[in-house]
This record gives structure tokens, sequence and C-alpha cells, in this order.
């Protein structure tokens, strides 16, 4: 008399949680996204809120100032109106200078990526393995920290990044001195943060909210 055949049961719950582990995303997908969209829309809307180029060079509008007391007040005049202008020149300071050196460009895109998708958007509960190696929360930030000091102090990023806003906030300075804000409409009342310092204000907002989680994670 023959035994009967054994048909394998399968659990489908069993299946189903297998499957959804496997096919998890390696990053957190929208928290990445609404990152992203985040700083899209707010360079947008600091583009948007720019002054005119032409107003900015302006050739008739230049002069000395009589001493240094006139150009600090310029300063601080010029850029309460151009400082949209402003902050771009110095974004394109840094770019150029990134550009013109690409070894630094390449370790400081690598060690942008490196926080993104190694911590900040990594799934708390997805330890980080590298060779078969499982390494924690505490020791990946601590890895990504002194790697982060290697990089700007150590090497030629940090001189490239410092030189760049030296040069930038030079012109800004020398423009802010020379420029007579006497035609400009200062008695406008702007909101306290637009631009891109919403995307500041925004970005300490969300650094303060996301602290729980960051020491928790630690």
């Amino acid at each position: 008399m023959s035994t009967p055949a054994i048909l394998p049961i399968s659990n489908p719950q069993t299946n189903s949680a297998t499957a959804a582990v496997e096919s998890s995303p390696p990053i957190a997908t929208p928290a990445f996204r609404a990152f992203i969209n985040h700083i899209t829309e707010s360079v947008r809307n600091g583009f948007a809120q720019r002054r005119a180029w032409s107003e900015l060079v302006d050739r008739s509008a230049f002069s000395r100032p009589e001493n240094f007391s006139e150009a600090a007040l310029r300063v601080r005049k010029n850029f309460s109106y151009f400082k949209i202008n402003y902050f771009s020149l110095i974004a394109v300071v840094l770019a150029v200078s990134l550009l013109t050196n690409p070894f630094s460009l390449l370790i400081l895109l690598g060690l942008l990526s490196a926080w993104l998708f190694l911590y900040l958007f990594r799934p708390s509960d997805q330890p980080l393995v590298i060779f078969g190696r499982t390494f924690t929360d505490r020791e990946t930030l601590g890895i990504l920290l002194v790697s982060s000091v290697v990089v700007i102090f150590l090497t030629s990023v940090g001189s490239v990044l410092i030189s760049a806003l030296m040069v930038g906030l030079l012109i800004v300075c020398a423009h802010g001195a020379f420029r007579v804000p006497e035609d400009l409409f200062l008695d406008e009342q702007e909101p306290a943060a637009t631009g891109f310092l919403s995307f500041l204000s925004g970005a300490a907002s969300n650094v303060a909210a996301a602290a729980p989680v960051v020491v928790g994670r630690v």
C-alpha cells in the first residue's frame, strides 16, 4: 500500500511578509522626494523674487562712498534689496570654483551622497551592511562624521569652498559699498524670510523636528 503524497502547504502571511521585506526600497523614497521637491520649490520661489539684473549693474548708480560708515550703510541697504541676486552671485562663484576643481567636486558629491543614502534617507529598521559586516546607526554616524572632517579640513575641498565664499562675499560687499541705494524702494514691507531665506528657516525647522528621530537612531 503506497503512502499518500504530502502536498506542500505555504503560509500566505509568511510569504507576503517575506515579499514585503524583499521589495522594500533601499531608501525612504517619499522622504527623499519631499526633500527634493522642497529644495526645488524654494529655489524657484527665490528666483521669482530676485531684482532685475539691469538694475543691479546700472552704471549711473555707482559712486565712491565718502567714508566707511556710508559704505557700511550702503551694503546693508543694498543687501536688503538685492539679497536674492547676491545669493545667486555667491552660488555662481561656488559653482565655478567647484567646476574648475573637478576632483574637489567629485569628493564633495560623494560625501553628500553618502550622507543622504547611507544615513538620512535609509530606513532605521534596515542596518547598513558592507562586505558582509553590519554597521549600527551609531557606527554609521561616526564614520560619516569622521569622513566629513577629513574631506573638508584635510583635502582641497575645504580650501576651495572657503576661497570661493570669500571671493563671493568680496564681490557682494564691493557692489553694496559702491551702489547708491537712494533710488531703491527700501520702504517696502517685505516678509521676514523669503526665497532662499525661507528655505533656510524651513530647513532649520525640519532639522529640529527630525532631531528626536536622529537621537533615537543613535
